[in-house]
């Protein structure tokens, strides 16, 4: 029986959704897996792979099509530009499929999508390509080489090599593009690290500590996450090694109150109330139901009972909580430049001026909340970006305006491979590449008694 979809026509939804309809890639391909279960691993790997490589690679696929193609990438028809990105994608960096399947698919689903009179051209384009793929020069001036090879914006590239210098950008390209496990925070309140590892490996999932924290694994060998019971349990959560540390360098004592301002979908969170053994609360708040609606999903999950979440502006004071928490959380909206491996098309959705903006609505939101800590609390704030201007540019502005503050030392709290990396006593950037983890950043402050 012949499948109502083929996978490249599913990956061509995706590709369509994300770069015409402006979907983010992490909720199209999930929407696409959730919906398509029925699909045997394989096939989903190979959506997922295409999907996610495609977008990771855009700028140097656009850059070739161009190479080979009359009619340039922006003029092409929406179809049939993410058949070709897809395409291309397949014949540069998919040697288990032959060139003339790649060719063949893509003109019969140009067919398909109701463009048999460009079939020709489809065909034309991609077997240019196929046969002078190896011969593509690529720009010679340094910064457009640099875009093209790791398809960066010059914009984000011009940002960091003012801050970094080129070996380490060039690192943190190349990680962006490097395939990436899922970490996962054992939930200690209901099980021992070890004991969770065992049972994953029983669940046919492969197994990895992580180097920075003993609770934390990176998982791999598994086909659809919602279907492991060790999930479906509760006995784990999926987050970043840099977000844990989070909650490692809040440090929270049993009873402690606690304060997330904006925490959706709840892992900060969720893994303080694990942290509290069972005593004090955790308030998680966030801007819309929605958001909160996903909070208190994992709450659920996760089976704690000493956490709550609420619709909440953090921009907007909330007289109830003035002095009221022993350590506020605000791990802010900001430009997730340090997220890219995870969420490729972000950076062709984000600009400059939406940076410095989103800069201004942390000072905004930073401004307000510290007013929740107690004298003698603690304020962490935390960034997934690493540039400068919406971390440690606002650090200074927040300590300068805010005396009342000062910076806590959280080198006591980092496991040996990081203390070298914490800078101004209280502050620690993650880079990718550098560091084993995501792009973050991190401050801690104390209110002075």
């Amino acid at each position: 029986m012949t499948k109502p979809l083929s996978e490249r026509e599913i990956v061509l939804g995706i590709l369509m959704d994300v770069t015409e309809h402006d979907v983010y890639s992490h909720i199209a391909l999930g929407n696409v897996l959730a919906k398509y279960q029925y699909l045997d691993k394989k096939e989903r790997a190979f959506i997922t792979r295409v999907a996610e490589g495609t977008l990771e690679h855009m700028i140097e696929i656009d850059y070739i099509l161009n190479q080979f193609s009359k009619v340039k990438v922006k003029k092409m028809k929406p179809v049939i530009r993410n058949i070709l990105r897809s395409a291309v994608y397949q014949l540069k960096y998919m040697d288990s499929v032959p060139d003339s399947a790649v060719c063949n698919e893509a003109v019969k689903l140009a067919v398909k999508k109701g463009f048999g009179t460009l079939k020709g051209f489809v065909n034309g384009v991609l077997r240019n390509t196929a046969r002078n793929l190896e011969q593509v020069e690529y720009p010679k001036e340094p910064r457009a080489f640099l875009s093209v090879k790791y398809s960066m914006p010059e914009w984000i590239l011009e940002l960091w090599l003012k801050e970094y210098d080129e070996d380490t950008v060039e690192k943190i390209l190349a990680d962006f593009q490097k395939e990436k496990p899922v970490t996962i925070r054992t939930n200690v309140s209901r099980i021992n690290p070890e004991a969770l590892e065992e049972r994953l490996k029983s669940e046919g999932v492969s197994v990895k500590r992580h180097p920075y924290l003993p609770y934390a694994y990176e998982i791999t060998g598994y086909d659809y996450l919602g279907d492991l019971r060790s999930f479906q349990e509760g006995l784990f959560a999926v987050q970043d090694i840099s977000s844990m540390l989070v909650g490692e360098i809040a440090a929270p004592k049993e009873g402690n109150y606690i304060i997330d301002v904006c925490a959706a979908p709840g892992g900060k969170s969720i893994h303080l109330a694990d942290k509290l053994n069972g005593t004090g609360q955790v308030k998680a708040r966030d801007l819309t139901d929605y958001k909160v609606h996903l909070i208190r999903e994992n709450i659920d999950r996760m089976q704690f009972d000493h956490i709550s979440a609420e619709v909440m502006d953090a921009s907007v004071l909330d007289e109830n909580s003035v002095e009221k928490a022993d350590i506020v959380i605000a791990d802010l909206p900001c430009s997730g430049l340090g997220v890219l491996g995870r969420k490729t098309d972000l950076k062709y959705k984000t600009t400059l001026e939406q940076a410095e903006e989103l800069a201004e609505i942390q000072k905004s939101i930073l401004d307000v909340v510290w007013q929740y800590v107690k004298p003698g609390g603690t304020f962490v704030y935390s960034t997934c970006t690493i540039n400068r201007a919406e971390n440690m540019d606002n650090v200074h502005w927040f300590l300068e305006k805010h005396p009342e503050f000062i910076l806590a030392p959280i080198q006591e709290h980092l496991c040996d491979a990081l203390k070298d990396s914490v800078m101004n006593q209280g502050c620690l950037q993650l880079l990718p590449g550098v560091h084993e983890s995501d792009g973050f950043f991190i401050a801690k402050f104390q209110r002075l008694e």
